[in-house]
């Protein structure tokens, strides 16, 4: 079993720590999007206001479209979000009839499109923490084999643990290798509910991509199963005889009473035509299960048509689960505390790392190419991945606002700063790496406060958000600072008695 946790860890550990990092910040995912959008105020508009000014814009750019989803505001996010699904080309005709829309980004109070800086914002974090960006589907694949590797290691270890629960309250400071075990069995035993929890929902949370069989054998196609397994309306196909839409809000708002819950999501079918539908779901926050429940109404009437029945055991159970992983339930309390917890793993992947390396160095040794080849890629993983991360943030502030294509770029300063670190840390001693890309990345964390006071307003003028975001910040400089330190004292593993021996000899 020690053998199985030790190379459980090694081989995904890197990643893993990536996915942590990433996860972890992904809990504030609406915040992070509002931070590097300084020019959106926040959201005072109600879901059912916010819905009728985005159809109010749909119905100009699109009234002929098959689909409108709609992603309406709340207290954590600002804007609303809308995608088309345009009509597709007639047989014969030429292909795009017209070219496939972008999602839309529109004020939630007048539906207009916002004048913002274009960012991906903390949807690049979360986005990366189970797709890798790699393409799809061979990054959550990745992602799914880690987390199972996570899952074993977890397992493995708590099987290994003799002192699990005094292990909880040890931690020797200045003790070399044994500092740094510690480190790790206190990071992983503290916090070992939330750790199991976190994994193995992240692997349910793709489970009908790893498992499809199932459904598969059963529904010849997957929406029939969708439709049944969360009580959605059954598709309905044009008549193509003209019909008004009617006033939303009105919708928003019965929908809400029915469902218990602000409104999160609002999708219009064939607006405009005599068979349209307005499903309204309710949002996340409202329960602890991830996908809200739902009433369908007809576009024309305003009649109810369906609403989603109570779901069945395994459904309820699965959409738990998606939630304790998603924590769109979680207030501000909760989410600091899931956040807190994020990073015990974040430390104990880590420290898992660099005992690995500790356990095998020995004092006057040459180091063995793969010991040398596993304390590069702790380095660029460990101090790399935030300073990349970092640079994310600063080339918000930095780049041009209306520079084209600049979400893009944001993304591609993350990962050319982090493989540059990577790169440049082989030229230099180890213990002299650890400490210099911890710097660096220190420096970074604490000029992105600064920057953001030199670049927007938001933050002379006190905005509570900007203010907390900055003083996160400004205590990741402090804790690289810190780890930096502790980082570049590893010592070198005792030899053992009958290894002097031989050497005596």
């Amino acid at each position: 079993m020690a053998w199985i946790h030790g190379w459980l860890g090694l081989v995904a550990g890197w990643l893993l720590f990536a996915m942590f990092a990433t996860g972890t910040a992904s809990y504030f995912r609406p915040e992070i999007t509002r931070w590097m959008q300084p020019e959106i105020a926040a959201n005072r508009t109600a879901p059912a206001d916010a819905a009728a000014a985005a159809v109010r814009h749909l119905q100009r750019v699109g009234a002929d479209d098959v689909q409108w989803f709609i992603a309406l505001p709340d207290e954590r996010t600002a804007v609303t979000r809308v995608f088309e699904q345009p009509k597709p080309a007639a047989e014969g005709a030429p292909r795009p009839r017209r070219p496939r829309a972008e999602e839309l980004v529109l004020d939630p109070a007048t539906g207009d499109p916002v004048a913002a800086r274009d960012t991906r914002g903390g949807e690049h974090f979360y986005r990366f923490h189970f797709q890798l960006q790699l393409p799809y589907p061979w990054g959550r694949w990745l992602a799914g084999v880690c987390a199972m590797f996570m899952l074993g290691a977890i397992i493995s270890g708590v099987v290994t643990h003799k002192r699990i629960f005094a292990d909880f309250f040890t931690l020797r400071w200045n003790k070399g290798q044994r500092s740094w075990l510690d480190a790790h069995n206190v990071s992983a035993v503290l916090a070992l509910p939330y750790h199991a929890v976190i994994t193995y929902t992240g692997l349910v949370t793709l489970v009908v991509m790893y498992m499809p069989w199932p459904i598969v054998a059963n529904y010849p196609q997957p929406a029939r199963f969708a439709q049944e397994a969360y009580g959605l309306a059954a598709d309905v196909e044009p008549t193509g005889r003209p019909a008004p839409l009617v006033a939303i809000a009105p919708l928003v708002r019965d929908a809400e009473r029915r469902l218990g819950g602000a409104a999160g999501r609002l999708v219009v079918s064939h607006p405009n035509d005599a068979a349209a539908t307005v499903t309204v779901t309710r949002g996340n926050g409202a329960s602890v299960a991830a996908r809200g429940v739902s009433a369908t109404y007809s576009g024309t009437t305003g009649r109810l048509l369906s609403a989603s029945a109570p779901p069945g055991a395994a459904i309820t159970t699965a959409n738990v689960l998606l939630g304790l992983h998603m924590a769109q339930f979680a207030g501000p309390a909760l989410r600091w505390t899931l956040f807190v917890l994020g990073l015990s793993g974040v430390a104990m992947v880590g420290t898992g790392l660099l005992l690995w390396t500790a356990a095998r160095r020995r004092p006057g040794a040459t180091p063995f190419f793969g010991l040398r080849l596993v304390e590069r890629l702790n380095i660029a993983t460990i101090a790399g991945l935030p300073l990349g991360m970092a640079a994310f943030l600063l080339a918000n502030r930095l780049l041009p606002a209306g520079m084209p294509g600049r979400a893009d770029a944001e993304v591609a300063a993350m990962f050319w700063t982090w493989g540059a670190a990577a790169l440049l840390q082989c030229a230099r001693a180890p213990r002299l790496a650890w400490r210099d890309l911890f710097a660096l990345g220190a420096v970074a964390f604490a000029a992105i406060p600064i920057v953001d006071a030199l670049a927007t307003p938001r933050l002379a003028a006190g905005d509570p958000l900007f203010l907390a975001f900055d003083s996160a910040m400004a205590a990741m400089a402090v804790a690289l600072a810190f780890a930096g330190r502790r980082a570049a004292r590893i010592p070198a593993a005792p030899v053992r008695r009958s290894a002097r021996k031989v050497a005596h000899a």
